[in-house]
């Protein structure tokens, strides 16, 4: 196998062998603790601009197999694993994971201590890394150093370069549907709607929430809860700001049509669509930055607590519920008047646990985010519902002045836990409500 290099901003070196394709990369260098689902981590697009480290030493011991990809293609940056399976063995695959990497043309490396460097990237935080392999590779060489137990780099141009790297326009850049392509008709026909529409008043529980379905009942596992008889099937608009392909199965499974519709879609848009709700999709990068986005979201909230606000009238419309999923919990939560900020290494893998506030129970949920919604953040109208049980940052958040929950986590999840998986049992009844 030809040499290939990891190097880090701070300087550090590891290296080992090239997988994938060959050449230079830099990206923001992350790790993942999933055990199994390699195939879903290199397709969710929420990884774009990232090289992602697997911390499983053994990966591509299944081949690929499309039937599980997140999305149409690959979005990491690069890929770093510990030993590469040459000679996978299921019933189900259709082909090698290097193979796949080079057609992806992803720069991978393989053959270094993935430990050590979960280590450091613990201790020192996420950090931006560059991969080169191949001829690229032969060139580093002449400027790193190993006269020391530790391999570094001389050249401070190189650094320079790593350093400067940021992942920027990271929703827009993962889109799969085509730019400039318009959305279905409505379901049903409804006239075009200003953002303060009269409308209906809220239905009280005991609570003194909004009537529906709470977000803190339920019990895990996947239920796969479908339409009951007499009943019609939801229509929901799914945003996309890098969805994975499960949420909408999820929906689906559970007899919704499902609308996938562009970032930029405006809140005029989707209240012209007349959903029975909302889902807002998990995604890459900063939330803060999506600035458009955020604020869409913010006028589909205030039109919502203006038809909540109205007397209830024959044939007047009724308020979209709302569902968040990691990047889409962080931007409805500044929508909302929070903040967000960025973790030191952030929460990735299949094996994180979320305790629910009101029951005391604990989940464990699939995860992959760098940003958290600050806890002392919240407005009055949001209750703190999930938090991380490692770091007590959000995880969960339930609205109370308006049809709304979102999660930082996967209920989704896939491959991972199902503990959540409940949540979309919930949302179903919150548009049947």
């Amino acid at each position: 196998m030809k040499k290939a290099y990891l190097i880090l901003a701070d300087g550090t070196v590891f290296e080992g062998n090239s997988i994938g394709a060959s050449g230079r990369v830099i990206g923001e260098t992350v790790f993942t603790t999933g055990m199994t689902g390699y195939l879903e981590t290199l397709t969710d697009p929420s990884y774009f601009g990232q090289i992602v480290t697997q911390t499983f030493p053994l990966i591509g011991n299944y081949g690929v197999i499309s039937e599980d990809y997140e999305s149409k293609k690959s979005w990491v940056r690069g890929y770093i694993v510990r030993e590469l399976c040459e000679k996978p063995s299921n019933f189900r695959c259709e082909g090698e994971l290097d193979a796949f990497l080079k057609a992806q043309n992803i720069i991978g490396i393989c053959g270094i201590d993935t430990r050590k460097l979960t280590k450091i990237l613990r201790e020192a935080g996420v950090m931006n890394g560059m991969i080169v392999s191949g001829d690229e590779a032969e060139k580093m060489s002449k400027l790193i150093s190993s006269d020391s137990a530790k391999a570094v780099i001389k050249d401070e141009s190189v650094l320079k370069e790593i350093r400067a790297y940021t992942i920027e326009n990271a929703v827009a850049s993962v889109q799969q549907k085509q730019e400039g392509e318009s959305l279905p008709p409505a379901s049903h026909s409804v006239a075009p709607t200003p953002l303060s529409p009269k409308g209906q008043s809220p239905l009280k529980s005991p609570n003194g929430g909004v009537t529906g379905v709470s977000p803190v009942e339920g019990v895990g596992g996947n239920s796969g809860a479908i339409v009951a008889e007499g009943e019609t099937s939801p229509h929901v608009a799914l945003f996309d700001f890098g969805a994975k392909a499960n949420i909408k199965r999820e929906l689906e499974k559970r007899g919704c049509n499902v609308t996938l519709v562009p970032y930029n879609t405006t809140a005029e848009e989707i209240i012209r669509l007349a959903p029975d709700g909302v889902m807002l999709s998990n995604g890459p990068g900063d939330p803060a930055e999506n600035v458009i986005i955020i604020e869409e979201i913010r006028k589909l909230c205030e039109w919502n607590k203006a038809i909540l606000g109205q007397e209830k009238k024959d044939g007047a419309q009724k308020p979209i519920p709302i569902f968040g999923i990691c990047l889409g919990h962080q931007m409805l939560a500044l929508a909302r008047g929070a903040k967000t900020s960025k973790l030191k290494y952030g929460h990735r893998g299949g094996n994180q646990p979320v305790k629910d506030l009101e029951s005391g129970r604990v989940f464990i949920s699939s995860q992959n985010h760098g940003y958290a919604v600050e806890n002392d953040t919240l407005p009055p109208f949001a209750k703190l519902r999930f938090i991380n049980t490692n770091d007590g940052t959000c995880e969960g958040i339930e609205y109370t002045d308006i049809p709304a929950f979102s999660v930082q986590f996967h209920p989704e999840a896939c491959g991972g836990p199902h503990d959540t998986n409940y949540l979309f049992d919930l949302f179903l009844k919150m548009m049947n409500a």
